[in-house]
């Protein structure tokens, strides 16, 4: 079993606490299913000239969690050490908490810097930005996209402007709203997730880009299943893990949508 990151440090009164919905993505991605499948699409081949350097986009990365497992485990998931993680967050708190999860979590695992620049060798190049959803990215840009949504459905999306997240810290009112867009999602649950859709086409690479995304069962994620197959050639989808625990109607899953570039046994 790989290790969990600490998140010792993380202010809960500001940042969502790591959960079932978190520790559901760590054991997705360290499944050998998905690791099997992530590994065919990004390890080296010793034969041909090295592919680039995956990039991995952690959306909304709250404690960090996700995206140091990802990291720090990059061996074992990707195939490969030379990962380059990212992560966005309108919290800018959990952007702080991020970087310090990542860099504990990386410092157990390689002897270089989570911060150094790309030189070749086993480095990552960690950038945490302040940033809502993918907007910082260019297009084609990512090659594998986390996201653990805002999933629980409510009358409506607290607001989620950044100068929101630069307001005066540590009022009883503004913890609470930064705690809430982490998990306020709307419509079914589904307004930022809906908007995290309309933005793959774009931000994934065009070959190899993938995405993990968390749904609960009243997001409805088979009628999300479908409505991404209708998205048409070159596109597939499919519900790659469901919780075996049932807390009411939060029963979790999280589906994988990828780019086809061949076929696969996965």
């Amino acid at each position: 079993m790989l290790p969990t990151p600490s998140t010792a440090h993380v202010d809960l009164n500001r940042i969502y606490e790591p959960s079932e919905d978190s520790y559901l993505l760590l054991d997705t991605l360290s499944s050998p299913s998905e690791t099997a499948f992530l590994t065919h699409r990004f390890s080296q081949n010793s034969t041909a000239a090295p592919d680039p350097a995956p990039v991995v986009l952690e959306v909304g990365t709250g404690s960090g969690v996700v995206l140091a497992f990802a990291t720090a485990n990059a061996r074992s998931i990707f195939g490969r050490d030379d990962i380059l993680a990212i992560g966005t967050d309108v919290n800018r708190f959990a952007c702080q908490a991020t970087r310090q999860t990542v860099l504990g979590a990386s410092q157990g695992h390689n002897d270089n810097s989570a911060l150094a620049s790309k030189s070749g060798g086993n480095t990552m190049l960690l950038a945490i930005l302040n940033a809502d959803l993918t907007n910082p990215m260019r297009l084609g840009m990512v090659d594998v996209l986390i996201f653990n949504p805002p999933y629980v459905p409510s009358s409506d999306v607290p607001e989620a402007t950044l100068s929101n997240a630069k307001s005066t810290a540590g009022s009883f009112e503004h913890d609470s709203q930064l705690l809430t867009l982490s998990y306020e999602g709307g419509v079914d649950g589904m307004e930022v997730t809906n908007r995290l859709l309309e933005q793959l086409p774009e931000v994934l690479d065009c070959e190899r880009g993938v995405a993990y995304i968390l749904l609960c069962q009243q997001n409805r994620p088979e009628e999300v299943v479908k409505r991404i197959h209708d998205w048409g050639e070159g596109w597939s989808v499919e519900i790659v893990v469901r919780s075996g625990k049932v807390a009411g109607w939060e029963k979790l899953c999280i589906i994988r949508i990828w780019r086809i570039q061949e076929a696969t046994p996965f």
